[in-house]
Formats: C-alpha cells, structure tokens, sequence
C-alpha cells in the first residue's frame, strides 16, 4: 500500500548515454532489468545532465542549483558543504538517507548530509584533477587520451567491477538491514555505481551476450578539426586524438565492451530490485533510475563526455512506482536538477516549500502524475572542465538546443528534424528568431566572462594548494581498512585502471 511518505531507491550509473538504452532508441544493449522498470514506470525521454562531467554534474544534482551558481567547474571543485543537498532535506522530512558508491565529492565534507557511506569512493577527493586554463590547448589530461580506446576489451576483472561487486553487496545488505531494523522512518538509499565509465573493459560473461560483428558503427563519422566547432577541437587537442591512430576495430571494441559494462550494470539493477521485492519493500519503494551523465561513443570521432551534444549530455531518467502512477513517457525536457524539488515534494506529500536556498530546478510530481501542463520544457546546461579554454552554455527548449561555445562558436539544431545534431541552423535567417529566444535564455543572469575570470582565479588556487601539499590531506572516506589506498587517490587515473586490470596491460601510448 502506497504511503505518503514512500521509501526511495535511487539508482545511478556513470557515463551512461542515453542513446545506449532501448527505450532511448538503441536497438544492441540488452538490458531486461531497466527495460522493466521503464515497462512499468515514466520514462523521461529528454533528460539532460547540468555539466557533463562527474563532479560537477553530481553536486548541481544534488544541490538543485547549476553548477557555477554553486562553484562547480571541474573533477576537483570543492562542494561546499553549507549547501543544502537533497539528503538534507530528507533527513529534514524524516527519512533515514544512506548512500552506496560514487558520488565524486571533493573536499572535506565526504557525507553532504547522508548519515552513512556503506563503501568508499572511487576517484580522488582533493585538488588533483584541478583543470588549468593556463595551459591553454597544450594541456593534456593523462586520463582522457585515447588510450581506453585502444586499450578496449575482455578481462577477467577490472578495478570498475571491484568497486561495483562491493557496491552491489552493500546496497543489498542496507537493504535487508532497513527492512529488518529501520521501519520507524522511511529511507532513501542511493546506489551509485561506476560503470559503464571509461575504460571500456568487461569480463567474458557479459561480452559474450554481444555479437562482435553486429555492433553499430558511429552514425556519424568522425570530422578534421578545421570542420569541427570551438569546443570539439579543444577536446581534439585535448584528448590528444591527433597522435593515436583509430581503426574502424578499435571503436566497434570499445563500443561492443561499453555495451557490456551496460548490461553488467543492468543485472546488478535487477538484484538491487528483487532485493526490494523480496524484503516486501517494493510495493511502497519509488524507484528512481539515470545517470550522470553520457559518453559520446565515437560519434563524430569524439569520445567520453564534456560537450553537450545528446550522446554526451542526456541520460536516462525513469521513475518506477506502479502503485502510485501509470506508465507513461514524458517528451518534455528536463535535467538532473530536477530531482531535489520532486524528491521533497515526494516526501512531504507535494508542494514542499521549505527550502532555504533558491533552486533551479523545478517538481516533475506533475509530470509523475500525468499533468504536464506546468513544465517549462526548457533546460540549462553548463561546461567549463577538462577540454575547455573558457565557460561554454547549452539551452535546450522544446526541440531546439542552442551551444555556446567560449564565445567563440554558436550551434543550433533542431533536434526532432536532426537527431544526429549535423545540421547547423546558426547563421539560417529563417531561424534568427529562434536563436535570439535561445540566447535570451542562456545570458540570463549569467555573464560569461565574469566566470571565466572566477574560474581562472579558482584554478590557480586549487592548483597552488595541491602543488604546495602535494594533494595531503586526501579527504577519503574511510569505510574499512585500506580504503586510503584502495582506488584512485592522488594521481592520474588512466595508468592506475591499465594496472588494476587483470591481467594486467601497459598503458597505450600514442602512435605518433
């Protein structure tokens, strides 16, 4: 029986695509598990992320604010922690918060209002991974080349699956434990996991559910740099894509390995799920399932996140509660800010107006009950991490999306005529109307080099601080023993996860 404050189950994955999801429109990925609960539950066809990149896109999520309202930038911003996140205002409505995984959070407060973290992070907690500017497009991230590329395919285990396996393992036990011990307050466990996240590595048994000759090249081949816009030859250069040479096999192994890490995760959404349904929880348990964001796939020769065309910036948003709304799909556009205002609405039986600081993000309980009529359909998004040379902005409103590329370039699509975003409307007349709403939108409230000068000033701060401490002290959670060294700490990642497969392979190098 559906009560009126439900228990949440909240289901992240990382670097997962929407274009990779059947109900997306991907037609390879078997996923059986998420499949069902979008059977069964609102579909939101166009959710986007608010910057594509973990970090950021995580906190804004959490805050319901876009990020540089609450400076979030790159990988190693800090997130303050006298901002109220949605596990704050939970606990304020009486529910028990717990959190299972990654949630990327630099700094020293490691909870950000959970009361417990069942396992320790995955990915450095302090300044290392601060973006520099003044590098300018020299700057070379070692973990963002082209080497997981190359590097693509089978093994026995990976540092992803360790991470993922504890993570299952302690979201089933929390789950059993708040069935057994917990039913004075409702809870709300989030779940995150690290997977499909580059590298694109996975073991025999889920690349094995895959035909390697029926992967699906890119729709869209890869461009020259001279065709390319502003921030996709920053990343170009960036990612260092001009010294390693792809094959057409490269990519198919990546994409067919990326496909599996997708269906390793989904059997681990159906576990976490029949654990609900075995407790007796599921039947007043509103399941929430998406991501952080995409991954770009080799679509125009690009590859991991920060940009926002759709492979990269949309991600998968279903809600499941069969008992309390009827299946359906919602074609409006929202975005991960979204959450915390319908999750407080969820609790406190709808129009929650308590909060402290101003959100940009907005209720989809309507939208849950089938009431559309309020949605603005417009979403925002932001850029200003590893590839960038300055602040960039994404408007999308009905099926228009306007880019704002470091002022350098502007793009328009029209994404129900040109889903594969290849048709530039830009400098088209006959769309100057369309363009100038957009920019009305994207320069509200928001002045581009004001951040560019914050940010620039913020980086060097973090940089001088990691540089002068050599990254001590580490802020790491520490669940268990070892949890110190256990992962990425301090460093670069791409030679710590070419290290922690098994068998082990030596970080690709470029070809020229």
């Amino acid at each position: 029986m559906a009560t009126d404050k439900p228990n949440i189950l909240f289901i992240m994955a990382d670097q997962m695509s929407a274009r990779a999801l059947r109900y997306y429109g991907n037609r390879t990925t078997l996923t059986p598990n998420i499949d069902r609960l979008a059977d069964e539950g609102v579909v939101f066809e166009n959710c986007y992320c608010n910057l594509p990149m973990c970090a950021p896109s995580r906190a804004s999520m959490m805050a319901g604010i876009l990020p540089f309202t609450i400076d979030m930038y790159d990988n190693a911003s800090e997130f303050h922690a006298d901002i109220p996140t949605f596990a704050h205002y939970l606990r304020h409505l009486g529910y028990r918060v717990e959190l299972s995984g990654k949630m990327h959070f630099v700094g020293p407060d490691q909870m950000h209002g959970f009361e417990r973290r069942h396992t320790t992070e995955i990915y450095p907690a302090n300044f290392a991974w601060t973006v520099d500017w003044s590098k300018g497009r020299e700057y070379r991230p070692t973990n963002l080349t082209m080497a997981p590329i190359l590097e693509a395919g089978l093994a026995v285990r990976t540092m992803q699956m360790d991470y993922d396996d504890e993570v299952e393992h302690f979201s089933v036990q929390a789950l059993y434990d708040l069935a057994r011990y917990c039913a004075d307050r409702p809870f709300m466990l989030t779940v995150s996991f690290t997977s499909p996240h580059h590298p694109y590595v996975i073991d025999e048994k889920y690349w094995g559910l895959y035909d390697h000759d029926a992967i699906e090249a890119p729709a869209t081949a890869p461009l020259d740099p001279d065709e390319m816009d502003h921030l996709s030859r920053n990343l170009h250069f960036c990612q260092a894509r001009h010294l390693y040479d792809l094959t057409v096999e490269d990519r198919r192994t990546a994409r067919h390995a990326y496909y599996g890490m997708i269906s390793y995760i989904d059997e681990k959404v159906g576990r976490i799920v029949r654990t609900l349904e075995e407790t007796g929880l599921a039947d007043d348990t509103v399941v929430i399932f998406t991501a952080d964001h995409g991954d770009m796939m080799g679509e125009r020769g690009m590859w991991f996140k920060q940009h926002f065309f759709d492979w990269s910036g949309k991600v998968p948003f279903i809600v499941h509660a069969p008992n309390r709304w009827k299946p359906g799909r919602v074609t409006e556009a929202v975005s991960l800010v979204d959450l915390l205002p319908t999750l407080t609405d969820l609790a406190s039986g709808g129009n929650f107006n308590g909060f402290v600081k101003p959100l940009d993000g907005a209720s989809l309980l309507s939208a849950l009950e089938g009431e559309k009529g309020g949605m603005t359909d417009t979403v925002v998004s932001e850029f200003a991490a590893d590839g960038s040379t300055g602040v960039s902005r994404m408007v999308r409103q009905g099926p228009w999306k306007l880019m704002w590329l470091e002022g350098v370039d502007t793009l328009l699509y029209n994404l129900d005529d040109d889903p594969e975003e290849v048709n530039d409307l830009s400098a088209d007349p006959a769309h100057a109307g369309q363009r100038a709403e957009l920019e009305a939108i994207l320069f509200e409230d928001w002045d581009p080099k004001a951040y560019t000068d914050i940010i620039a000033e913020n980086q060097q701060q973090r940089l001088f601080i990691h540089r002068t401490t050599g990254g001590e002290p580490d802020y790491v959670n520490l669940v268990r023993e070892g949890d110190d060294a256990r992962y990425v700490r301090n460093a670069g990642a791409a030679d710590t996860k070419a290290k922690a497969r098994l068998p082990r392979v030596e970080p690709a190098q470029p070809s020229r």
